[in-house]
């Protein structure tokens, strides 16, 4: 399957609306839609069917008319149908990039590169799929035997954000489906055509109806609540900020609903004495520049060793300062626009709080004229520990810049927040980069390296930056149940 061209899935993808229910697209049951705009330009992409409670309702009663069959099919099945889903998505890479592009913002690159990343989701737990095994044993005092089994948890729901509109959805359903579960998803408001792309290649792959149904929506707390007041939704997954997450949890407990949360980041980038700088740079500019800083996982933090600092900072402005802002489809823009006015502001209010706490700026790019939601890249040095760009996740192209002697004191200020996400070390010595690493309270840590994820490994932080895990092994068990037999039988 080809999907239809970038103009044609921008007026309108689908037939009768853009809620997709029971392998059906439909529009919301009140007909209400929301605007979809393009941050390179602020311009209206389109209006955009908005669910409301009704169809979250409609959504469950499909799911759950599915799940019974659904848990049935052999695992075999459900692999090929996600590896089907791979291919197309593989083979759709240049129209689905370009969606990527124009809802959320980001440089085309950056968008390919996500594409390819999203797809490997449906490859891995593909494998994984075929994978999930039962156990038998004898009890060690003997007498009889123990089966344990593993099966699906059962509905699940999903809320995905806009920085990742395909790849945070498929690290989602990808391994629910390989598990057995049907799902419910609402993307983000901001970035709801990619999910939609996504469902319409699923459905080609095969996929049967009612077990992927997603319902965009500028009316969320709606839709979210009615999911979590739903007896028959076992599972709920949250990508987003902390803010939000603790409301959710509060709901999901209600119903003693399973949940897992991957929630904010405040990573910090540890530059050490022995570190080679020019790779600390590259690292740097990948941790902190992909998808134009609006990653929970970007770099948010830089402590850099006092005798490299000088070395480093004018490396890595100069990097910073090379960076082209732009249209993200625009030949050679590596930095696109934030997703919408709002992020701006966020960003800007970081930043002059920490110049008027005596910041300094060491570098700041240069930013198109006109409509769009643009900020310069930016290096910010001398940035005291109480600014609020140090405690607070910039979700942007701003780099704050501190510099540390004491490994102790180091480790203290990396770890001197509510959250726990990622972080990252540069050393040549992996000893004391091990060393530092076991120190940090964060569920990831990049060794020589600015990159981390990889639906191979397990995702997901500690503190308040989240609950469970996300890809690896760890991804299929979040969707699975453990029930145990005691099993006996006459010996005469």
């Amino acid at each position: 399957m080809n999907l239809p061209g970038i103009e044609t899935l921008v007026k309108a993808p689908f037939a009768e609306g853009d809620v997709f229910i029971a392998g059906r697209w439909c529009a919301a049951e009140d007909g209400r839609t929301f605007p979809v705009h393009d941050p390179a330009t602020a311009e209206l992409i389109r209006e955009v069917s908005a669910a409301g409670p009704g169809d979250a309702m409609a959504a469950v009663d499909a799911a759950r008319a599915a799940a019974a069959g659904w848990r049935s099919t052999p695992p075999r099945r459900r692999s090929e149908i996600l590896h089907t889903a791979f291919a197309l998505m593989r083979e759709n890479t240049e129209t689905l990039a370009r969606l990527i592009v124009l809802e959320n913002g980001k440089a085309y690159r950056d968008a390919v590169a996500e594409v390819g990343y999203a797809a490997e989701f449906f490859r891995w737990f593909a494998e994984e799929a075929v994978r999930i095994g039962s156990a038998f044993g004898d009890a060690p005092g003997g007498g009889f035997r123990h089966v344990v089994r593993r099966h699906p948890v059962g509905v699940t729901a999903f809320v995905a954000p806009w920085n990742f509109p395909a790849a945070m959805a498929t690290r989602k359903i990808a391994p629910a489906l390989a598990a057995g579960c049907p799902v419910l998803l609402k993307p983000a408001p901001d970035t709801p055509l990619t999910a939609l792309a996504i469902a319409a290649l699923l459905s080609e792959a095969g996929l049967p109806d009612g077990l992927l149904n997603v319902l965009p929506t500028d009316r969320a707390p709606e839709v979210v609540s009615a999911w979590l007041r739903d007896e028959r939704v076992r599972k709920f997954s949250f990508t987003g900020s902390t803010a939000t997450g603790r409301k959710l949890l509060e709901q999901a407990a209600a119903n003693v609903v399973n949940v897992t949360m991957e929630l904010g980041g405040n990573a910090p980038f540890i530059v050490c004495e022995d570190a080679d700088v020019d790779a600390a740079v590259r690292g740097a500019m990948d941790a902190k520049m992909r998808g134009g800083g609006e990653v929970c996982i970007a770099a948010n933090r830089f402590y850099v060793h006092r005798s490299v600092a000088a070395e480093f900072t004018e490396k890595f402005a100069a990097a910073m300062t090379a960076v082209r802002a732009g249209a993200g489809l625009e030949e050679g823009v590596t930095l696109g626009p934030m997703v919408n006015r709002t992020a701006v502001e966020s960003i800007r209010s970081l930043v002059d709080d920490a110049i008027e706490r005596g910041a300094k700026v060491a570098a700041r790019g240069e930013v198109p004229e006109g409509p769009g939601h643009y900020h310069p890249a930016t290096v910010l040095v001398d940035v005291p520990e109480d600014a609020r760009i140090m405690n607070e996740e910039v979700f942007g192209p701003v780099a704050p810049l501190a510099t540390f002697a004491d490994e102790d004191e180091l480790v203290a200020r990396a770890n001197d927040t509510v959250h726990g996400l990622a972080s990252y070390i540069y050393s040549r010595d992996v000893g004391r980069a091990l060393r530092i690493a076991e120190r940090l309270e964060a569920g990831m840590v990049g060794l020589n390296r600015g990159l981390l994820s990889d639906p191979a490994a397990p995702f997901g932080g500690v503190k308040q930056s989240g609950l469970g895990r996300e890809g690896g092994r760890e991804g299929i068990e979040a969707f699975l149940e453990t029930q145990y037999i005691a099993l006996d039988w006459p010996t005469d």
